[in-house]
């Protein structure tokens, strides 16, 4: 029995949308993985580091990083960018909202499971916790006997100490507006210098301010002799670092996905504080730097 005209036309169309999505999915195939890294030197070596291993593993990639946290986040939920390394608690409670305090290995199941909606896997966490923390020049801390955050509460509220901060960390939730909120203090804003991530350092270490925002596996903590202030509230939630990636791209490239735990495993803090030292202490090319320790774990050819 002939098939009837309608179901003739129901299976032209089918087999039409068959055709058509084979060369669709072929050309994802064919599409260069862009991995995306934010603006300051861990992130800059992650990209890099990154972006060649997937190239020694036949994987075409390209690379987009030097981006602020919010626009390389819109630029992956856009479809932009493919991969980049997130933190945990960024993603908690800048992108998705949370104020909930939580562990860290809930922290990173509640972010898995709110961008899983949005299309962003997140792979496997790394050891390393790339947190936030205020410091202070050792000697310092010492003579103004300052050891923790509410320590630094009461003595901004006596006025003087001026804290350089880069500008997003001043406005986001999770950074100064909160820190403030939590431990009852404000900086006043005369006593607020803004500026580059990077050079908070330099600013601190040469004593044109008092206190500045640093980051735990930076290398330049331990370089230049900071002491940094415990955080004896808890306010800062984990930042587990971790690759995230969208959904159509770890189906086009199934092997982005070994490819990017495994780099994960190998990350641990002292690793990061390590390359990071190379970098900014050291003065060595983010580019030899990522290179030399793929080849020293044997990720690329020597």
């Amino acid at each position: 029995m002939r098939p009837s005209f309608a179901r003739r036309a129901l299976l032209a169309a089918a087999a039409l949308a068959a055709s058509l999505a084979l060369p669709s999915f072929a050309a994802a195939q064919n599409k260069p993985v862009v991995v995306g890294g934010k603006n300051f030197t861990e992130q800059l070596l992650l990209a890099e580091m990154t972006t060649e291993l997937l190239k020694a593993k036949g994987i075409r990639a390209e690379k987009k990083d030097g981006l602020a946290s919010a626009l390389l986040r819109q630029a992956q939920e856009n479809g932009e960018v493919d991969v980049y390394w997130e933190y945990t608690g960024t993603a908690l409670v800048v992108y998705n909202k949370v104020e909930e305090r939580l562990s860290p290995e809930q922290t990173y199941e509640r972010v898995k499971e709110l961008d899983a909606r949005k299309g962003l896997v997140w792979l496997k966490p790394s050891t390393a916790n790339n947190t936030y923390a205020i410091a202070l020049q050792g000697a310092q801390a010492k003579q103004r006997n300052l050891r923790t955050l509410s320590d630094l509460a009461k003595a901004v509220e006596s006025g003087g100490l001026k804290l350089a901060t880069d500008g997003e960390f001043a406005r986001r939730d999770d950074g100064l507006l909160g820190l403030q909120k939590t431990y009852g203090f404000t900086y006043p804003r005369a006593n607020l210098v803004v500026m580059d991530p990077g050079l908070t350092y330099e600013a601190l270490r040469q004593g044109r301010v008092e206190t500045a925002v640093v980051l735990s596996t930076d290398g330049r903590v331990k370089a230049f002799d900071f002491a940094v202030l415990e955080d004896d509230k808890g306010f800062f939630p984990s930042y587990v670092l971790a690759p995230v990636a969208r959904k159509a791209a770890l189906d086009a490239q199934p092997q982005l996905t070994d490819a990017l735990n495994d780099l994960s495993g190998r990350l641990t803090e002292e690793v990061m504080r390590g390359l990071n030292a190379e970098v900014d202490v050291d003065k060595k090319d983010v580019r030899q730097v990522a290179a030399d320790f793929l080849r020293r774990q044997n990720l690329l050819k020597q």
